[in-house]
């Protein structure tokens, strides 16, 4: 079957690693035709917000093609325009962040076989960007968190793990504190959670939860979080295993999907040679089991895991030499023969 995905490259290092996981697509036998388009709109400025910061073409690419790819996009800090990784996620209501994280062989870490997956709503509670200056020196921050969905997010995380044979749900809260909101949050998981009598389900307070996955990660098997939580557990959890430079990353919508690498631009080398493409070409994998072409997955992912353990061609950010096309060429050459 022959898909057409929008590729969004991204900025600094963002091209390269976005054309290696090409490469590596291209060669594993999936059929894919490549709509190549910015995600950022030309003429952003640090007013800009909301959409505006959007290529509205790519918007209507991905809108008309249902998936794409997506390389890492620079955020100012402190000012300047709105996250473009953000307004892609509300504009296109991506409302579910999922994170796989597992220890790739060779690649050094503090523990062995993790693998938890991070479930995030991906659309509300602070990440709203609902901010205003009350007077100078003082600034409100609205956390919007809704029965709908939260409910959503939750259906999502029980559905993703019957159908993957995970046994565990934890939800991660501050009800504690935040009563309302995070207690929202968690009547509307409980109410889900009695659905699902065959998965074991948990709670427990993020503070808590950061400190118990840095102590002992093989007691979780899927965390469920609202978005800022969310954010910060999911970098957390991909410290344990290396990085974000060797993890995945979706956003999945009931109308379109982008799977990106979450990792940052690394201006310092962009245009060198050097970046590693793990993180977008995992993403990848991802892209083809949501497009029904498993077996063209399990090809890269059975190429990279050798590439990893061979330990000859790998990147400089993970103790090797190679470059960005020696480690693709490894990968490619390193597909198993029909």
């Amino acid at each position: 079957m022959k898909h057409t995905v929008t590729l969004l490259p991204g900025e600094g290092i963002g091209p390269e690693v976005a054309a290696a996981a090409q490469r590596v697509l291209d060669a594993s036998g999936v059929q894919i035709e490549w709509e190549v388009l910015g995600a950022r709109a030309e003429n952003t400025n640090k007013a800009t917000t909301g959409a505006e910061v959007l290529n509205a073409a790519a918007i209507e690419s991905v809108r008309r093609n249902r998936v794409a790819l997506k390389g890492p996009m620079a955020t100012a800090i402190a000012g300047g325009a709105r996250s473009v990784n953000v307004a892609l996620r509300k504009s296109l209501d991506l409302y579910a962040n999922l994170r796989p994280v597992k220890n790739l062989p060779g690649v050094k870490s503090h523990f062995d076989g993790v693998d938890v997956v991070i479930v995030r709503e991906n659309t509300e509670d602070l990440y709203s960007g609902l901010e205003h200056e009350v007077v100078p020196g003082v600034v409100e921050s609205l956390k919007i968190i809704t029965e709908k969905a939260s409910t959503r997010i939750a259906k999502f995380a029980f559905e993703y793990a019957r159908k993957m044979g995970r046994k565990k749900i934890h939800a991660i809260h501050k009800a504690n504190i935040m009563k309302l909101s995070d207690g929202l949050f968690l009547h509307s998981v409980r109410a889900v959670a009695e659905k699902y009598k065959d998965i074991e389900y948990q709670e427990l307070i993020v503070d808590n939860a950061c400190m118990q996955i840095v102590i002992n990660p093989n007691q979780f098997d899927v965390l469920l979080l609202p978005n800022l939580y969310g954010d910060v557990m999911s970098d957390l959890a991909a410290g344990l295993v290396g990085g974000l430079g060797v993890v995945p990353s979706g956003n999945i919508g009931i109308e379109a999907a982008i799977f990106e690498a979450v990792h940052g631009t690394a201006p310092d080398i962009a245009g060198k040679g050097l970046a590693n493409p793990t993180a977008l070409l995992m993403s990848s994998i991802l892209m083809l089991h949501h497009l029904g072409e498993a077996a063209a997955a399990e090809r890269i992912e059975k190429a990279l895991i050798k590439v990893y353990k061979e330990g000859k061609h790998v990147t400089r950010d993970v103790g090797g030499k190679a470059g960005t096309q020696e480690f693709t060429d490894a990968v490619i050459a390193a597909f198993p023969h029909a």
